[in-house]
């Protein structure tokens, strides 16, 4: 009987709280609700002045010319280099080895590129994804996830996100490094490609961008070719199948829809419905740091990952008052891989209280509880240590014209402002540790309680 009446009242105890936290969520549902309404309102005013990213038939026919003859062609051996081709080669390899460090100096390599190159459209989207992979590893190491994952997930999740982002870099910053070099020289190197192992399918469209100029064209061509070379080297990997894509965890968590891809952007239209925040980068002030992101859903689809790349990048060129702001946010604010980077009001970069073991509330909405610390997002060279980039497998992608149907013109994704959705999302992780600890909780009393009445033998 006292062992009925000690878990009868565990789980009237956990109600009770459960009951609390209900209560208190009208106030930041309904404020989440205002948020996603007045997305849809910045969503709307900043697509008045949208710009197309065209490609225009013309193009697309002298590409295909190209395309049909790399693949009569087929592999052929490598041309004989000059004693000056040598160094230029040479020295492209030494600085693509020294940037594919870690997330950190990717990321600063991509935008030095752009700093200096405005026309290499992919170098700034290219920037900003690669923020966002330092961002979704450090989470690894964060205040939330490892109260939800096990260390084993964590680490294999964080290979996952570091393996694609160093092999993407090893293939395209070559590619980006022969194009300055070229502009420097005054001449098209593109034929050294095949030298670094680039596929057939990028040789007409360098050729194209030397000759025209045309950045739409080589951005998307370059999201075909980074997808198709990380698909069977990553997402169809048998390594990494087995140990993230096809674990239950990774299906059923919903860990990517939680996680977004963002580009903070700075904008004064604030919807009638928005409360004004007096911190400025709190979300819905005027003149405060907003998202504009999309959610991948499915990683493991390689169609629904490259046309979620034409969707960044037509959000990033496609809406002058979003590149102002993303080019104003990567000037101001270094890549260190903590959200603090856009969110300080929400995360630090070092802890501000002890780790606890049971882990203390901090979120209502859009901000932190009143006295409640900010929630731990670190650097990334505190969270992951540098790891040798392996040798990327030989073998070149491309086979058929088939692929080259995804270089189009972009539609623009409609609604982009993502800065309430990131907000719920990032309060439905914390729920899901609240809960999750709370079921731990109650199943050690349980069982302290059965062990209890248990006979002495």
């Amino acid at each position: 009987m006292s062992k009925s009446i000690h878990q009868t009242r565990g789980f009237v105890r956990r109600c009770q709280r459960g009951l609390r936290r209900l209560a208190q969520l009208p106030g930041a549902a309904l404020e989440l609700l205002l948020g996603r309404i007045g997305a849809l309102f910045a969503s709307a005013q900043l697509s008045k002045d949208a710009q197309l990213l065209d490609i225009a038939p013309a193009t697309m026919r002298r590409l295909e010319l190209g395309w049909k003859r790399q693949l009569r062609q087929g592999a052929s051996p490598l041309p004989r280099l000059t004693p000056e081709e040598q160094r230029i080669v040479g020295r492209i390899r030494e600085l693509t080895a020294r940037h594919n460090r870690n997330n950190v100096t990717r990321t600063e390599a991509y935008w030095e590129l752009y700093s200096s190159h405005p026309e290499l459209h992919w170098a700034l989207l290219a920037h900003m994804v690669s923020r966002n992979g330092g961002w979704s590893m450090t989470d690894l190491r964060g205040e939330l996830l490892p109260r939800l994952l096990s260390r084993k997930m964590a680490e294999a999740l964080f290979a996952l996100l570091e393996r694609a982002n160093a092999l993407i870099f090893h293939d395209a910053y070559p590619q980006l490094l022969l194009y300055r070099e070229s502009r420097r020289r005054g001449h098209c190197l593109m034929h050294l490609l095949p030298h670094f192992g680039v596929s057939a399918f990028m040789i007409p469209v360098w050729q194209h961008f030397w000759e025209y100029g045309e950045p739409a064209p080589l951005t998307v061509a370059l999201i075909v070719n980074e997808q198709h070379y990380i698909e069977k080297r990553v997402v169809r990997s048998p390594h990494f199948q087995a140990t993230v894509l096809d674990t239950l965890l990774f299906k059923t968590q919903g860990w990517l829809q939680l996680n977004p891809v963002v580009f903070p952007y700075e904008t004064t239209i604030v919807s009638s419905t928005q409360q004004l925040a007096s911190d400025p980068r709190e979300s819905g002030g005027a003149g405060s740091l907003r998202l504009a992101g999309l959610m991948l859903e499915n990683f493991s689809d390689l169609t629904e990952r490259i046309e979620f790349g034409k969707k960044l990048y037509a959000l990033l060129f496609g809406l002058p008052a979003v590149h102002r702001g993303v080019v104003a946010f990567a000037e101001q604010t270094p890549h260190t891989g903590s959200r603090a980077d856009y969110w300080p009001h929400l995360f630090a970069a070092a802890r501000k209280t002890a780790p606890e073991a049971k882990f203390q509330e901090r979120l209502d909405g859009s901000k932190l509880r009143p006295g409640a610390a900010p929630l731990y997002s670190p650097k990334l060279a505190r969270a992951w240590p540098d790891r040798k980039v392996a040798p990327a497998e030989a073998g070149d992608w491309f086979d058929s014209l088939k692929p080259t149907a995804y270089v189009q013109t972009i539609a623009l994704p409609f609604p982009f402002d993502i800065t309430a959705d990131a907000l719920l999302g990032l309060n439905t992780i914390e729920l899901a540790v609240l809960a999750a600890e709370a079921l731990a909780v109650g199943g050690r009393a349980e069982e302290a309680a059965s062990s209890e009445q248990r006979p002495e033998l």
